[in-house]
C-alpha cells in the first residue's frame, strides 16, 4: 500500500514517515506543502493520501476539491486541530473518507488507514460481485471467451474510456454496448444507438451532428444531433466501417476536442458524451484500401473487444437456446418446457453463419411449430449446407480436421488438455497433430 503524507509541520511528517516505514507492506512518501503533493500525486500513483486541513499556502479542502475531480477515486484522510473539527467533518462532506485530530499517535493513524484499505477491499468485491451478476443477465455464456469478455468489461465499464467493439453479425455486439452503459456512472443517462449503415448519406451528417435552420433544402427548423441528444450519455456507432470518408474527419474532431459544430453553424458547443462503436468488418484492411481513417482507427480503438462467433464458444448454446424459450414461453401465448437432447446435440453440431441472431429464430420458429411441450429435432429448420458435416465436404479431410483443432484450441485459449479432451482424442496425439499443422502459436 504507497501512502502520501502531507503537512507542513516536519517534525510530525518525519515522524509519521518513519513509524510507517517499518512495516513491510508500505510505501511512505510525504511532502511539506499541497502544490508540492499536487506534483507527486501528478505523477505517481497512491492508495491513500492523509493531508492536514490547515496549510500555509494551499488548505487542506482546497486539496481535496483538487483531488476530487483530478483523483475521485483517491481515499483522503484529513487530519485537523482540536478547533478545526467542523472544517473536517465539512470535508467528508466534500469527499475525504475520515479525518482525525491533532496531537494524533501514528500508531493510531496507521490503524484507521488499514481500516478505510480493508473497507475499500469490502467495497471493491461488492462491486465486482454486483458486475459479475449483472453482466451474467446480460451476456449469456460460460465459455472461456465469454469469460475473458465479462472480465474486460467489468474493468472498462466504470470508465470513460472509448472501446471498438467488433465481431461477426449477430453475435451480440450492441449487448456488449449496453452491457458497457449499464454498468458505467452514466447507467441512468440516455443510451442512443445508431446504425451508420442504415441510414443515407446525405441525411447522416445532420442526424449525428444537427442542422442550423436553413442550413440546407428543407432545413425548416433547427435540429438537434445525437451527439447533443445523448449529452451526459452514451452514444452507440454501429458498423462505424460504413460511414463515409468526410464525415470521419468530423467524428475524429469531436472525440479529440470533445465539441460538435452543427450543420451551417459556425460555432462548436461542447459536449459530454461517452463513444462506444461497433463493426463487423476488418478496419485495418478498410484502411489499407483507403475507405477508414488511421486516426480515427486509433481514437476508437482504445479498448478492443471481439465478440466471437457462436461456432467458437458451442458449449454456450444449450443456456442460449434455453434463454430464448423462456423468452418465448413470456411472450408467445403458449407452453414449451424443454428442448430434447437429441435437438440439442444438433444445434451444437450446427455452424450458425447468423450466430445468436439465428438461434433466437431457429428457437422461436420451432417454438411456433412444436406440437408438444418439447422442441424435438423435426421442429428445428436447420440448413443442412450450414452443417458442419457440409463445411467438412467442402475441402479434405485433412483440411478439416486441422480448422476443428484451430477452433477448439481457441475455444480452451491454447490449453491443450483440455482442447484434447473435447476432441476425444489424448494430449499426446493433439500436440503431435499441433506439429503436424504447423499450430504451435497457438
Amino acid at each position: 500500500m504507497k501512502i502520501l503524507i502531507i503537512d507542513d509541520e516536519k517534525i510530525l511528517r518525519d515522524t509519521i514517515v518513519r513509524f510507517f516505514s517499518l512495516e513491510p507492506d508500505l510505501e511512505v512518501k510525504a511532502a511539506g506543502n499541497a502544490f508540492s503533493a499536487q506534483r507527486m500525486i501528478a505523477e505517481e500513483s497512491f492508495d491513500i493520501v492523509v493531508t492536514d486541513l490547515d496549510m500555509p499556502d494551499m488548505s487542506g479542502l482546497e486539496l481535496l476539491e483538487w483531488l476530487r475531480e483530478e483523483k475521485p477515486l483517491l481515499p483522503v484522510l484529513m487530519m485537523s486541530g482540536y478547533g478545526q473539527i467542523q472544517d473536517a467533518v465539512e470535508a467528508m462532506k466534500f469527499g475525504a473518507c475520515d479525518y482525525m485530530v491533532k496531537p494524533l499517535a501514528p500508531k493510531d493513524l496507521l490503524t484507521r488507514i488499514r481500516h478505510i484499505a480493508a473497507t475499500r477491499r469490502l467495497h471493491a468485491q461488492v462491486e465486482r460481485g454486483r458486475f459479475a451478476e449483472e453482466l451474467s443477465q446480460d451476456l449469456l455464456g460460460d465459455s472461456p471467451a465469454m469469460r475473458k469478455i465479462k472480465a474486460t468489461l467489468a474493468q472498462v465499464a466504470p470508465t470513460p474510456a472509448t472501446v471498438l467493439i467488433t465481431g461477426e453479425s449477430g453475435t451480440g455486439k450492441e449487448v456488449v454496448a449496453r452491457s458497457i452503459h449499464r454498468l458505467s456512472p452514466r447507467k441512468h443517462k440516455r443510451f442512443t444507438v445508431i446504425n451508420l449503415g442504415a441510414v443515407q448519406e446525405n441525411l447522416l451528417e445532420s442526424e449525428l451532428f444537427g442542422h442550423e435552420k436553413g442550413a440546407f433544402t428543407g432545413a425548416s427548423f433547427k435540429k438537434a444531433g445525437l451527439f447533443e441528444e445523448a449529452s451526459s450519455g452514451t452514444l452507440f456507432l454501429d458498423e462505424i466501417g460504413e460511414m463515409p470518408l468526410h464525415l470521419q474527419v468530423k467524428l475524429l474532431r469531436v472525440l479529440q476536442e470533445r465539441e460538435v459544430q452543427p450543420v451551417g453553424s459556425t460555432t462548436s458547443f461542447p459536449i459530454d458524451v461517452r463513444i462506444l462503436a461497433a463493426t463487423n468488418a476488418d478496419l485495418v484492411e478498410r484502411i489499407q484500401k483507403g475507405l477508414f481513417r488511421e486516426d480515427l482507427f486509433y481514437r476508437l480503438n482504445i479498448v478492443q473487444i471481439t465478440v466471437p462467433p457462436l461456432r467458437d464458444r458451442r458449449e454456450d448454446i444449450p443456456l442460449l437456446a434455453g434463454h430464448f424459450l423462456q423468452k418465448c414461453n413470456r411472450t408467445m401465448g403458449k407452453t414449451v418446457n424443454t428442448i430434447d437432447a437429441d435437438a440439442l446435440q444438433s444445434l451444437q453440431s450446427y455452424a450458425f453463419p447468423g450466430n445468436i441472431r439465428e438461434l433466437e429464430n431457429i428457437i422461436e420458429r420451432a417454438f411456433i411449430f412444436a406440437e408438444t411441450e418439447r422442441i424435438r429435432l423435426k421442429d428445428l429448420a436447420l440448413s443442412s449446407e450450414s452443417s458442419t458435416t457440409k463445411q467438412m465436404k467442402a475441402g479434405t479431410l485433412e483440411e478439416a480436421q486441422k480448422q476443428v483443432i484451430i477452433t477448439t484450441l481457441r475455444r480452451w485459449e491454447g490449453n491443450r488438455s483440455k482442447a484434447a479432451r473435447e476432441l476425444g482424442i489424448d494430449r499426446k496425439t493433439l500436440v503431435n497433430k499441433i506439429k503436424s499443422y504447423g499450430l504451435t502459436d497457438i
